[in-house]
């Protein structure tokens, strides 16, 4: 089993060494890190390097859990793609390592409670929306167009024959966005 390292900090003006002194205490044959880079994103050089790295058998180790990532979602996608490859995580700090059934154990509870959050938070979502649209509140984005706009864009359609193209055009709109409100469905298939 090949133990890969994976180290990182959130500013340029951090020091990596006390991460990277730790993998290599633990045995790691090669280390990767990204220095400068937040972990709530997962598209991180050192980090696809460092996955690259992994093959059968071989371990992914962190000095702590939030250097891998902070979305506890998108760590126990990481972790579960890992095995799914035949590879194993460990987290020296907290001492997950995924190679032992309580390490296992212990992830498969963090991952439960990472789907209970997501549950949570969808379920807030969408009363916080029901809320507004019981206020009255519009949901969703603004509206490309004034209704006076709309009506003036489908007089130019309409009554002038303007191609439905540079009414768009003039309006700044999209062309599949100017339908939305205009509602030129059937004027569109007919003049295109």
């Amino acid at each position: 089993m090949k133990l890969v390292g994976y180290a990182r900090v959130s500013t340029v003006e951090q020091n990596l060494d006390l991460q990277i002194s730790a993998l290599r205490a633990a045995g790691c044959s090669a280390i990767f890190a990204d220095q400068g880079l937040s972990g709530a994103d997962f598209h991180r050089p050192g980090l696809r390097k460092a996955l690259r790295q992994l093959s059968d058998d071989d371990m992914l180790v962190v000095w702590r859990l939030d250097r891998l990532g902070r979305s506890l979602v998108d760590l126990i996608q990481t972790v579960n793609g890992l095995s799914k490859r035949g590879c194993e995580f460990r987290s020296l700090t907290e001492k997950i390592d995924t190679s032992s059934s309580g390490g296992r154990l212990l992830f498969h509870v963090m991952g439960a409670m990472a789907e209970f959050e997501r549950s949570i938070i969808s379920e807030r979502t969408k009363a916080g929306m029901e809320a507004a649209r019981a206020r009255g509140s519009r949901i969703g984005r603004r509206p490309s167009m004034t209704q006076e706009q709309k009506e003036a864009a489908r007089h130019a359609i309409e009554m002038d024959l303007k191609p439905i193209a540079e009414v768009a055009a003039n309006y700044g709109v999209h062309l599949r966005a100017f339908d939305q409100g205009v509602s030129l469905v059937r004027l569109a298939s007919e003049r295109l």
